[in-house]
């Protein structure tokens, strides 16, 4: 999230193709929290670039419901992967540890 925090970092990950390997990675991927964190870098490379003004997204003022209505959807996301987590654990045997 940081790199891609300004236009700069934004530009650099997009040109090194970063969005082909996330894609191909969320195909196969079944860890929830990887995916989570594929779907939110992809959703910043493929998103329109922020106006003027917003070019560092760190720095950006954000409004206080605002803030809240992003923070209850955070949690909400966090809620879905961890019932995914749970529901993944509860169908897959985990593998055994091979012996030495």
């Amino acid at each position: 999230p940081q790199l891609t925090a300004t236009k700069a970092g934004r530009h650099i990950v997009r040109e090194k193709g970063t969005y082909l390997i996330l894609r191909e990675l969320h195909r196969w991927e079944r860890e929830p929290d990887v995916l989570a964190a594929c779907e939110k870098l992809i959703q910043v490379l493929i998103g329109d670039e922020p106006g003027p003004g917003m070019e560092n997204l760190l720095e950006v003022d954000v409004p206080e419901e605002v803030e809240q209505q992003l923070q209850r959807l955070d949690r909400e996301e966090e809620e879905r992967w961890q019932r995914e987590r749970e529901e993944a654990q509860g169908s897959t045997p985990c593998p055994e540890e091979p012996s030495r």
